[in-house]
């Protein structure tokens, strides 16, 4: 359960539990049915942008937002933030872009949600800290039992990987 380290022994239990009797992915597919439909690089970056004008106007621009296949739980990265500085004439100019594991196109959409609010609460907190947990939640209430029901989709995929 190396998606879920952190989390109290009485949630792990429960976790297990549901694990062993085989139930973990109905679980989340009772929870979460949807499927998102944004499966292309351009369609995640109109998702990101409308996200972006509605809570972070201030932010930095967006320049580029995309799926990304090399990222993946093994390098425990389901995205990524990164700021590009670029030569523009006399200036150096920084170039926002955000990458989200390709993986997360199998994923339901609240799923895709919090990996996007969390990428952009980067813009203006770079360090995982209470401010930048406390914007995640403004622009995504249930962030944190998402960011745990997102785990335990990882964690029943990857038993379902291991056991076929």
């Amino acid at each position: 359960m190396r998606f879920l380290g952190g989390y109290p022994p009485g949630v792990l239990d429960q976790v297990r539990e549901l694990a062993a009797a085989g139930k973990l992915g109905e679980h989340i597919s009772r929870r979460y049915p949807d499927q998102h439909g944004v499966q292309s690089d351009r369609a995640l970056y109109d998702y990101a942008s409308e996200l972006k004008q509605e809570f972070l106007r201030s932010a930095p621009p967006l320049h580029k937002v995309g799926y990304d296949a090399r990222l993946d739980t093994a390098h425990k990265a389901l995205g990524l933030h990164t700021a590009i500085s670029r030569v523009q004439g006399g200036k150096l100019k920084a170039k926002k872009e955000i990458r989200v594991a390709s993986l997360f196109k199998e994923a339901p959409s609240e799923f895709l949600r919090m990996i996007v609010v969390h990428e952009l609460a980067h813009l203006k907190e770079s360090d995982h800290n209470k401010a930048f947990y406390r914007l995640c939640e403004h622009m995504e209430p249930r962030y944190h039992q998402l960011e745990f029901d997102t785990r335990l989709w990882l964690a029943w995929r990857e038993l379902e990987r291991g056991s076929t």
